[in-house]
């Protein structure tokens, strides 16, 4: 692999992630925190300027109604004075990733939003959560089971709140999928069908096909999407999953997996059937029900979704998903409402992650799931 251009990256890996330790008991939330519900908006800070931050997260804190950007962290000089610019941050609320510790000490900043490649989720988060500061991180949660037993623990002891960048439960169009599950609309779910892929032709030096920084390939990226639509598009945690990998460019795909199926089987008698890829487009939720059908197509756009069902379209005025989800977890911290995507949802779903890889190196065994209700907001009791 050729080797990554920013430095700050090179740094941390060479000397090692944090330690992580196991937990046994795995709450929703954290607690309240420290004294951010006497405000009305909430101080953000971006931890990672690349696309995702300065594209999507950065616009949507200009919209949002209990959160602002309030500060950033990054490892690049020219991106600290655009920033600074382009938003008023005052020059007290930039860090880099050496100093970023004293954010303790900034009463400006409530929220740490950790934007980085996967392999420092972990790390970041936990220092985060040292600092006394509520965590949003960024999907997949980590790159272990490990790792994210350590963030909820770290979260938990600093009374800290905790919440994954799921941004598809704020949206209207996945809460409707959502509902016609609670509600039976189309009556019992049979069979689910998810798939979230893009066909990857850029750098093969990028940060997502070096498996040390991504801590897999499509699985851990655009596969969580296609796990987290087979669970909300069913109302239930999997019983058992197998999985298949296949490669087509393996002089591209040197480090991480390329397309990987995934059959998953779901306790009221309910299939599901997932695909993700980085060398295919695909973009899907589709459900088959006693009585109907939903569907939802594109399903994991940033931009606006497309529904259609038994009962006919499924049509919501777009609003930013990002800024969506940030309010929603701001409203969670300042009034208590429902944290959509807490840290055992992120846990659970790398608990699937691994299950899926150990069936590949067992040559598509069945390997079991125990879940049990973890993860699953908003459904059935």
């Amino acid at each position: 692999m050729k080797k990554i251009s920013r430095r700050v990256f090179n740094k941390k890996l060479s000397t090692g992630l944090f330690g992580a330790g196991a937990l046994a008991s795995m709450p929703f939330a954290c607690g309240m925190g420290h004294n951010s519900s006497k405000k009305t908006s909430l101080g953000i800070a971006l931890v990672g300027l690349g696309s995702y931050s300065t594209y999507q997260l950065a616009p949507a804190l200009a919209q949002t109604k209990h959160c602002h950007l309030a500060g950033i962290v990054t490892g690049t000089k020219e991106k600290e004075s655009l920033w600074a610019s382009n938003y008023n941050i005052p020059v007290t609320n930039i860090y880099n990733y050496q100093n970023f510790d004293e954010i303790a000490k900034n009463k400006d900043i409530d929220i740490v939003y950790v934007v980085l490649p996967n392999s420092l989720h972990a790390e970041f988060s936990i220092r985060a959560a040292k600092a006394g500061k509520h965590v949003i991180c960024e999907k997949p949660m980590a790159i272990s089971v490990e790792e994210c037993d350590a963030i909820i623990q770290s979260c938990e002891k600093a009374g800290v709140n905790l919440g994954i960048g799921y941004r598809l439960h704020s949206e209207p169009y996945t809460q409707e999928v959502k509902r016609f599950v609670k509600e039976n609309t189309f009556g019992k779910i049979n069979y689910v069908l998810a798939e979230a892929a893009y066909r990857s032709t850029g750098n093969p030096g990028q940060w997502r096909l070096n498996k040390r920084l991504s801590g897999g390939g499509a699985l851990m990226n655009m596969g969580v999407y296609s796990i987290q639509s087979a669970i909300y598009g069913t109302g239930e945690n999997p019983l058992s999953v197998s999985a298949q990998e296949y490669s087509t460019r393996p002089e591209y795909f040197k480090e991480t997996d390329e397309t990987i199926t995934a059959q998953l089987k779901f306790p009221s008698g309910a299939l599901g059937n997932i695909f993700t890829s980085h060398n295919a487009n695909a973009n899907r939720l589709y459900a088959s029900c006693d009585s109907g059908w939903f569907a939802l197509e594109p399903a994991n756009n940033y931009g606006p979704l497309a529904g259609n069902s038994s009962l006919g379209p499924i049509a919501f005025e777009h609003e930013s998903q990002q800024k969506l989800q940030m309010d929603d977890f701001a409203s969670h911290i300042l009034y208590g409402t429902e944290n959509r995507a807490p840290g055992a949802m992120g846990k659970r779903d790398m608990i699937i992650v691994e299950a899926i890889y150990k069936s590949i190196a067992e040559g598509g065994s069945t390997i079991p799931l125990n879940l049990g209700n973890m993860g699953l907001v908003g459904y059935r009791p």
